[in-house]
């Protein structure tokens, strides 16, 4: 079909080249609104549903439904993304998926080499690495090392990918982390496509199976993250669609203080944000406050965007962005056309531009800013520095739940004996065990790492140390970070106090911290409660470490100063760190940087920095290259593989059109359940379902790796579903970890083992919560695993947005209370029987239908909830049992 809106192209000539761009003025000229009146972040979406126009799905009526949002009849619009972002533990169960399509194509006669992605897809290996070695010189070579004796085959598999797949792209491991490396070298922002010799440009736009992938917002470019069946099917060609969403501005007014870094901004905006409710809106930043903020401080905060439940947090591009774009080594060519291409379709903001209408406004003065952590569970729960001592006393003292840890005050007394190189050391609840400079949020900011430097430096001199019992850790987001603390000669200050580089990876944040010392664990089994401070962007329960209950996110400089304190009970605002060499205090306050001094350490960044970094385009190791890896379009697959097993989704699936009889409750939670509490990503233990499986192959025990590492195995991942060994299930009230009840005779098990009862009985299964179900990443693990586990329904009080689609996409029913009523309010304990008739009457999105509930005495209760299938390709995508059965009846059809 011709594009209708082929009449608004217009051209750019620039070096003798000229392009072609679908134009957003003109489509104003033609009469169809104020475009120029339009959120940032939304004109782009509208550009797309022009160029789009024609292809797959889009038609003339979403370019019109941006102008009538608040129709409910029509308010969905379509999305189709220039690339695709993989990371290793989210994109090897894509790239499975793949496999198993092409396998699947095969025993239907069609050809396999048809399957591939049609976008440009990169997949950055930087989940795996873990911190088994620290605070040691070789720590970095001895983890790259331990990383590949644990992923060879999980590698290996990726180098087949690469050879078998067009269009995808493999960074392997040891160059950094996905989102540092997208900021400063995979992000085009502008990107020119080639066809029937006219030379098109398109805005780089990306969706991405990491949810911190919105962190390419601090760039301007239009994207977020989404479940790895989602992205598949962008892969595919399959466009996204979803309702218009709202637009919040978040104004920005004056300046940070002295005091303050920009992780203090990004960890209160993220708060900020959660407070006034933006799950699943668009969230533009804009005000004075802006040009205020380095390149590098919107990046941190569009990093954070999950955190605060938005789908994006978008920075329009300005003068800083292209000075940015300059300085990590892009062209002056292709900056010249990026800034041509945003100034001639009105998407570059200039102190001149009129602010757009926003459908909400809100508004953060950053002068009221102060030094904060966040936490002791959850990344939004902000904690001003001066407030910390009191904070932790009280979380202390607060019953077990979001908040507290349930310590009766006899035990708040305790203390705890540890034994030192120095001698015993008497630890209290709160004391450090872990301090980890860990990538993503803050190592794509020289502001902070510099600033850690110098602090450090400072600490150092005035003869201040870490304990010898904390496990300390620095894993940067990129090589640049080494090559200007290198430059500035500060690095020696941070390996002085035990952050030397351990690798260039994730590592701690999600969770591969590597072990403490046995002694440590040892106090931690006594009952200390014992703290992680830590510079990534989540410390959901369990994540970052099992053992650590109390896990805070902070700045690099705080890290470092909680480190050499050596517990977080403590007011940082009015306490000494410790004692100078000379003995006397010395306090935070004097070894912060000034923003002077920190200054002139920036200088030592410059565009030779970027170049060096990447002049080779991202090449593997050594350990990488000579990897043995298998040739053909079909992958091998082995059966008694432990990493890589074919998946069962594309032939499995629910029989969506049955209603379901006398369904038993397989999990009741309360709120804030998380992907993580859902699938874990970190160490597997030898006594889970799902350690026990592994032993039963002849896997070593000691050499079990993480659930991230085994997603290719859906024996491993289904048997680790919800087995978070801090999960609370209410249905065995008082105990933590991955255990439920049998019913009706209420026997206690692991939710795989009433799994099994559950479908050798012929009894369906669903899952019960409270608010927010479902925040954190955007793993499809959580859909998935329950998926296997046999789920068919979760009736929850709200959804995160990326989990919910994720459960849509295989297959299972999201339910949402009706505003008003829970779980609480409907006198639910569990143990009842549910029944669901209307499932074969669902026929739109948003419907209302009833469910009726038998309690042990046989008292019937039916109340309303709401099908959350939000727009009408949700809908279908569910009545083909999930996205997957739906791409290969589409390929039996010849279709994709």
């Amino acid at each position: 079909m011709k594009n209708p809106f082929d009449l608004l192209k217009k051209t750019i000539v620039l070096n003798g080249q000229s392009y072609a761009y679908y134009s957003l003025p003109a489509l104003q000229n033609q009469g169809f609104g104020e475009v120029d009146r339009l959120p940032y972040c939304m004109r782009i979406l509208l550009e797309g549903l022009l160029r789009n126009c024609g292809k797959k799905g889009f038609t003339e009526e979403h370019v019109t439904r941006l102008g009538q949002k608040n129709n409910p009849e029509s308010n969905s619009v379509l999305f189709l993304p220039y690339r695709v972002l993989l990371q290793d533990f989210t994109g090897i169960p894509v790239l499975n998926d793949l496999a198993a399509l092409r396998s699947a194509a095969a025993e239907q006669d069609i050809d396999p080499q048809t399957i591939n992605p049609v976008i440009r897809t990169d997949l950055v290996v930087d989940h795996s690495l873990q911190v088994d070695f620290t605070a040691c010189e070789r720590a970095k070579e001895m983890n790259e090392k331990m990383e590949f004796k644990r992923n060879q085959e999980r590698y290996e598999f990726l180098r087949w990918s690469e050879q078998a797949f067009e269009n995808l792209h493999i960074v392997p491991p040891g160059n950094g982390i996905i989102h540092q490396i997208n900021l400063e070298y995979l992000a085009e922002m502008v990107a020119v496509n080639r066809s029937d010799g006219e030379q098109t440009l398109i805005p780089d736009c990306v969706l991405g199976t990491d949810s911190h992938t919105t962190m390419i917002n601090g760039l301007g470019v239009f994207g977020w993250g989404v479940g790895g069946i989602e992205a598949l099917a962008a892969m595919l060609g399959y466009p996204i669609e979803f309702n218009i969403p709202t637009t919040v501005g978040l104004r920005l007014v004056n300046q940070l203080p002295e005091t303050c870094s920009p992780t203090d901004l990004t960890l209160t905006v993220t708060s900020h944000l959660r407070e006034h409710g933006v799950v699943g809106k668009f969230v533009e930043v804009f005000g004075e406050g802006v040009a205020n903020l380095r390149l590098e401080d919107r990046a941190m905060i569009s990093n954070m965007t999950p955190e605060s439940g938005a789908t994006m947090t978008y920075f329009p591009v300005d003068e800083r962005t292209i000075e940015y774009f300059r300085l990590t080594g892009r062209s002056k060519e292709k900056a010249a056309l990026v800034e041509a291409f945003f100034k001639a379709q009105n998407l570059f903001r200039s102190t001149e531009s009129i602010d757009p209408n926003y459908d909400e406004l809100i508004e953060l003065d950053l002068s009221k800013v102060e030094p904060t952590l966040a936490g002791p569970k959850r990344p939004f729960d902000l904690i001003p520095v001066r407030k910390m001592q009191a904070a932790f006393t009280t979380s202390l003292k607060e019953p077990t739940g979001l908040h507290g840890f349930g310590l009766s005050e006899e035990n708040r007394r305790k203390t705890f004996s540890l034994s030192t190189p120095s001698g015993q050391a008497a630890l209290s609840h709160g004391a450090v065990v872990l301090a980890a400079i860990t990538s993503c949020t803050n190592t794509s900011n020289p502001a902070v790492l510099l600033g850690a430097g110098l602090l450090a430096k400072k600490a150092v001199e005035k003869g201040l140390t870490v304990p010898a019992y904390i496990k300390t850790s620095f894993t940067p987001g990129s090589q640049v970070v080494d090559a200007y603390l290198q430059k500035s000669g500060l690095l020696p200050y941070l390996v002085k106090l035990g952050f030397q580089v351990g690798g260039h990876a994730c590592a701690t944040c999600i969770g591969n911290s590597g072990p403490l010392s046995a002694e440590v664990e040892e106090i931690l089994k006594q009952g200390l409660l014992g703290s992680a401070v830590i510079s990534g962007n989540r410390n959901f329960e369990g994540r970052v470490h099992k053992s650590i209950k109390a896990c805070y996110l902070a700045s690099p400089l705080l890290v470092i100063a909680y480190a050499i304190a050596g517990t977080v009970d403590i007011d940082l605002s009015t306490a000494p760190l410790g004692d100078g060499k000379d003995g006397s205090p010395i306090f935070l306050a004097d070894i912060l940087p000034s923003r002077v001094e920190l200054q002139e350490y920036l200088n030592y960044i410059d565009t030779e920095t970027y170049q060096q970094t990447y002049q080779n385009g991202l090449s593997g190791s050594e350990q990488w290259k000579q990897l043995n890896s298998a040739e053909g379009a079909l992958f091998g697959w082995d059966t008694k593989s432990s990493y890589l097993l074919e998946p069962p989704f594309v032939n499995d699936f629910f029989d969506t059109q049955a209603n379901i009889q006398n369904a038993r409750v397989l999990g009741f939670f309360g709120d804030s359940i998380t992907t993580d509490h859902i699938s874990p990503a970190g160490k597997i233990s030898t006594a889970s379902d799902a350690g026990e499986y592994l032993q039963s192959l002849g896997c070593d025990a000691n050499d079990l790796n993480t659930y991230g590492s085994r997603r290719g195995d859906h024996e491993v991942m289904v048997r680790g579903t919800f087995g978070n060994p801090r999960l609370r299930n209410k249905l065995v009230p008082g105990k933590e970890g991955g255990i439920t009840l049998l019913f009706p005779d209420s026997q206690e098990m692991s939710f795989y083992e009433a799994s099994l009862k559950y479908k050798e009985l012929g009894v369906p299964v669903i899952l019960i919560a409270g608010k927010q179900y479902g925040t954190g990443s955007s793993r499809d693990w959580a859909a998935k695993g329950p998926f296997l586990l046999g789920v068919r329904v979760v009736i929850a009080e709200s959804y995160e947005r990326i989990h919910r689609s994720n459960l849509v996409m295989m297959g299972i029913l999201p339910l949402q209370f009706i505003e008003g009523n829970n779980a609480d309010a409907l006198g639910i304990h569990g143990s009842e029987i549910f029944n669901i008739s209307d499932i074969k009457g669902i026929h739109e999105p948003g419907q209302i239908i009833q469910v009726q509930m038998k309690n042990e005495n046989g008292n019937l209760t039916e109340f309303p909830v709401i099908t959350r299938l939000d727009t009408p390709v949700e809908f279908q995508y569910y009545r083909s049992g999930g996205i997957l059965p739906a791409i290969f009846a589409d390929l039996k059809k010849g279709k994709v």
